[in-house]
């Protein structure tokens, strides 16, 4: 990416700040051509004060004659504030979404801009250890393509699909991923409190327990249920232990889950979509 690139940030949570940060940090772009806005001043005067950015309240105004625009505010405040960019945004700049459940046909419609890019990134992206798919429109070109790459690796790993049907389903396996990982986690520190433990020393165990486990799959590049098989004596504890979660369904709850996410996922698209419909 050219050190003379603008980029604005429409939206300055912590996904946006974790995508400024990653920028800043690889020295792929240099503070003064970031720019962010967002409706409270005192985030921003922080972000300033932080990294060196630019601010300002006017979402219009942050995006105006910048070559990049990521949207990074959140999905129930799309509608309004593709409504404020309509017709704002240079034509021959890259807009990327990162707003979950936002379709590409609701967001080109709503800024009247055909070169756009839409992103699923997740949680673990704040510590640059997230993993993000992507798809886009065919207008954007080969160096629009690799400025979304240098943006969505500033959080991690990032995967692009050409079809936009697999954004839910990345919305519903590694998007929301993290939440179900957080709720085995806790469930795992509640089991070790209930055996005698104190928490601190369950969490302790728990967490790198699954940090290791995860860890040592990516350096094995074995099956997990390899992985499963090699800590399995028959007869054994872990062999009684998968029985009872086998029992419960673990496997079933866990695909009903992810299918359940990816539909939701849909219909909150299409709800965007319509409301953008009504407005135009």
């Amino acid at each position: 990416m050219k050190e003379s690139t603008s980029i604005a940030f429409i939206g300055s949570g912590m996904m946006a700040e974790a995508m400024i940060v990653g920028l800043l940090k690889q020295k792929r772009l240099p503070a003064g051509q970031i720019i962010a806005s967002g409706p409270r001043p005192e985030r921003g005067r922080s972000l300033a004060k932080k990294h060196g950015i630019s601010w300002t309240t006017d979402n219009a105004k942050a995006a105006e004659g910048r070559q990049i625009v990521v949207l990074s505010v959140k999905p129930q405040k799309m509608t309004s504030v593709l409504a404020e960019l309509h017709g704002r945004i240079h034509p021959d700049a890259l807009v990327l979404s990162i707003a979950a459940g936002v379709n590409i046909t609701t967001i080109t419609t709503g800024l009247a801009h055909r070169a756009v890019v839409r992103a699923m990134p997740n949680t673990p992206g704040q510590i640059g250890q997230g993993i993000t798919m992507w798809t886009a429109t065919t207008e954007i070109s080969d160096e629009q393509k690799h400025q979304t790459a240098i943006i969505l690796g500033a959080l991690g790993e990032e995967i692009f699909s050409k079809d936009e049907d697999d954004m839910d389903k990345a919305t519903a396996l590694s998007g929301t991923g993290p939440a179900y990982i957080f709720l085995f986690m806790e469930a795992m520190i509640d089991a070790g409190v209930h055996l005698g433990f104190s928490r601190r020393v369950a969490q302790q165990l728990v967490l790198q327990t699954m940090a290791g486990s995860v860890e040592y799959a990516r350096q094995s590049q074995n099956h997990p249920a390899e992985l499963r098989n090699q800590v399995t004596s028959p007869g054994g504890t872990s062999a009684e232990a998968l029985y009872h979660m086998e029992k419960g369904g673990l496997r079933t709850v866990v695909s009903r889950s992810d299918w359940a996410a990816d539909q939701r996922s849909k219909a909150l698209g299409g709800r965007r979509q319509a409301e953008i419909g009504e407005k135009s």
